[in-house]
């Protein structure tokens, strides 16, 4: 087994200097007695509300959860089509089933990898209730051409933005353009938990009174359920200590920002192409994708050199097994899959170095 002497990932660099203030917000759960829907998750909420400058959000188990029931606090259900990505993670399309409703996968833009509004546009049919773009790898999606075609359509927007915690669109964070936003704290995320958790942000109230019902069973008050909900109740823990993260995102997304600038200026004049970025946009690198059509060999290379490397997404959701009855066949989004093809995520974390990003750099140079 080879040695990574660069792991793709290292989630003890985002914690190191954050030791003390986590300790002592556990200690501060601890000591309260008190596990669920308490004082951490309500004040998590009105401050992740207000870095987005939005009215309401509404703690959630996980980000496959925020997505589902911010679609069914919509009203989505059976019956209805949701427009979204065959290129981002299952849950995705995980989420919208179980709301009910029916996925229609739709192709990217090329030098993006985000949802195509022309495609969009295309796939619309009287079963149409929503657009779900996903931010991928922390890229904006192009939110003015889809909001325009939401609302000649009258259709509503749900954006997933569980990989771009903080990335920006002509100066509005993702998360604010759409009716509703699903995000995810996954511990690999830029703002991530030690476990499992999610959240709901909106400015409608009708919607948030209706999440905060559907995550607790659709309790309206004890013993009392006013409709069929789920449990999914993001825990006290991982509330207080992702209120001690909060604080530390747009540095945290700084410092990723001038990782990739490094990678992207060290790559050019290369075979292997960096990520775009689209213009006005402050991408936050989730994830630095490159590609290259020598992709599997240059994977085994850096993996014999110690560099660790991953693709997000070998293969669509189109092409997967348990989703090849949704309409798609291979072929149908030609981006999509030759993308799937070509892409690589390199190594960026907050542990990663300059010095790390030359010697990845020199490998594939190599």
């Amino acid at each position: 087994m080879t040695h990574l002497l660069i792991p793709f990932n290292d989630l003890r660099a985002a914690h190191a200097d954050l030791e003390p203030a986590l300790e002592a917000a556990a200690r501060r759960v601890l000591t309260s007695g008190w596990f669920i829907l308490g004082g951490e998750v309500s004040a998590f909420e009105v401050e992740f509300a207000a870095y987005h400058g939005v009215a309401h959000a509404v703690g959630v188990a996980n980000g496959t959860d925020a997505l589902e029931l911010a679609l069914r606090a919509a009203g989505i259900g059976r019956g209805d089509e949701v427009i979204t990505v065959a290129h981002t993670a299952v849950p995705t399309v995980c989420a919208i089933e179980r709301a009910g409703a029916t996925p229609v996968l739709v192709d990217i833009e090329e030098s993006t990898y985000t949802i195509d509004p022309a495609a969009v546009e295309a796939a619309i049919t009287p079963r149409t209730r929503a657009i779900l773009p996903v931010h991928l790898y922390g890229q904006p999606a192009d939110m003015p051409a889809l909001l325009h075609i939401a609302e000649a359509r009258h259709l509503l927007l749900i954006e997933d933005c569980a990989q771009a915690h903080g990335a920006r669109l002509n100066g509005a964070l993702v998360g604010t353009f759409g009716h509703l936003a699903a995000f995810s704290f996954y511990p690999t995320k830029n703002l991530g938990a030690v476990g499992d958790g999610g959240m709901v942000i909106t400015g409608d109230s009708g919607y948030a009174e209706r999440l905060r019902r559907l995550r607790n069973y659709g309790q309206v008050s004890r013993y009392e359920h006013a409709e069929r909900g789920i449990n999914s109740r993001l825990d006290e823990m991982q509330a207080a200590l992702l209120r001690v993260k909060l604080p530390l995102l747009d540095p945290h997304n700084a410092r990723r920002r001038s990782l990739a600038e490094a990678y992207t200026a060290r790559l050019t004049g290369t075979p292997v192409l960096p990520p775009a970025v689209r213009d006005g946009a402050d991408h936050v690198f989730h994830l630095y994708v490159v590609r290259s059509a020598e992709r599997d060999a240059l994977m085994e290379r850096l993996k014999a050199r110690g560099v660790g490397t991953l693709i997000h997404y070998a293969v669509p959701v189109h092409l997967q097994p348990a989703y090849r009855d949704l309409g798609c066949h291979e072929g149908s989004l030609p981006v999509t899959e030759r993308i799937a093809r070509e892409i690589l995520s390199l190594p960026l974390h907050l542990g990663l170095t300059t010095e790390d990003v030359q010697t990845v750099t020199e490998a594939m140079r190599a």
